[in-house]
């Protein structure tokens, strides 16, 4: 099996950094591409799993605010419509 299969397919892209960034980066790694695709995978990841806390989070609270108005009713039911 070629190595080729096992890693994932990449490509080349564009970025614009401070030269004194990519400077100061590169005395810290000898491969600065495979920094800068972990230091993203890294934060796709930890978007991702913000994203999904957040919308559990809004769930509860529906849930919550659901189970509420099947006990008390809707608060607007104290009021008259005009």
């Amino acid at each position: 099996m070629k190595a080729s299969e096992n890693s994932p397919q990449k490509r080349p892209v564009d970025l614009l950094l401070s030269d004194k960034t990519v400077r100061q980066a590169r005395e810290l790694t000898n491969n600065l591409s495979a920094t800068v695709e972990q230091l993203l995978s890294e934060f796709v990841v930890q978007h991702r799993d913000d994203v999904l806390a957040r919308q559990r989070a809004d769930d509860s609270v529906a849930e919550f605010w659901n189970r509420f108005e099947e006990i008390h009713g809707s608060f607007a039911d104290e009021h008259q419509v005009l």
